[in-house]
């Protein structure tokens, strides 16, 4: 598939802010209910991310190709994918949903972050796990293992559609990530997903402001017309 150019730094940046589940919110009434991936969570609090995907897809490994100690960092395309990933990519793993072993560990996870990777999510393990949360990448999991990822996974595609945690990711797409867990939305709507669920997060800073002063949600959440203009006045107010 094509390569992507970079997200623009606008879209970058409007993305920040708004949580996956405004985000879904938004999605939704683009009609895509299945954009946020199941079980799959960050390894340290406190994280965001926000980047484009690059996509890498197991299969399940075989002793007589797998099993034989020694890996080629030329033709291994899990190696070949550490060594392409850029600056805002985040590298997307299908591993199927099984935990039995590592997707990656700690060293191939500090080379992505030296080669500017905004984050790394498998719907499988991660071994070295608390060393790549120390590390400063974003990285989401399923679980920790670990055992080194050959004993369970072939690595065979890179750049192609996959499926991870139980959603459709194509190259290029949008991921975005915070601490509920990380949401995928195609590269054609991020523009305007960003522009929508930074609306709608500001219209929720100012029903949450109410509900939290005592308001009742009845004309509330949702709003009508009284709210909507008093919020208009609330968001003129901060600019």
């Amino acid at each position: 598939m094509p390569e992507h150019p970079p997200l623009s730094t606008e879209i970058y940046d409007l993305l920040r802010i708004p949580s996956t589940a405004t985000l879904t919110t938004v999605l939704s009434k683009h009609g895509l209910r299945n954009t946020f991936m199941t079980g799959v969570h960050p390894l340290a609090r406190g994280t965001r991310m926000v980047g484009q995907a690059f996509t890498l897809r197991y299969i399940p490994a075989r002793e007589d190709l797998d099993q034989t100690g020694t890996v080629d960092n030329l033709t291994d395309p899990q190696r070949i994918a550490i060594e392409r990933v850029g600056p805002r990519d985040v590298l997307v793993i299908d591993a199927r949903g099984d935990l039995r072993a590592g997707s990656m560990g700690a060293i191939l996870a500090t080379r992505m972050k030296q080669r500017g990777a905004a984050g790394a999510v498998t719907d499988g393990a991660f071994r070295d796990s608390p060393e790549i949360a120390a590390s400063g990448l974003a990285a989401y999991a399923r679980a920790a293992h670990a055992a080194a990822n050959k004993t369970i996974h072939h690595p065979t595609d890179l750049q192609v559609p996959i499926g991870c945690g139980g959603v459709a990711v194509y190259p290029g797409d949008v991921i975005v990530g915070d601490d509920e867990g990380v949401v995928v939305i195609p590269r054609h709507l991020a523009a305007e997903v960003a522009e929508a669920a930074v609306a709608q997060e500001r219209r929720e800073e100012f029903i949450m402001e109410k509900i939290r002063s005592g308001a009742s949600i009845v004309g509330v959440y949702p709003p009508d017309e009284a709210t909507l203009a008093e919020y208009r006045s609330w968001l003129e107010a901060r600019r």
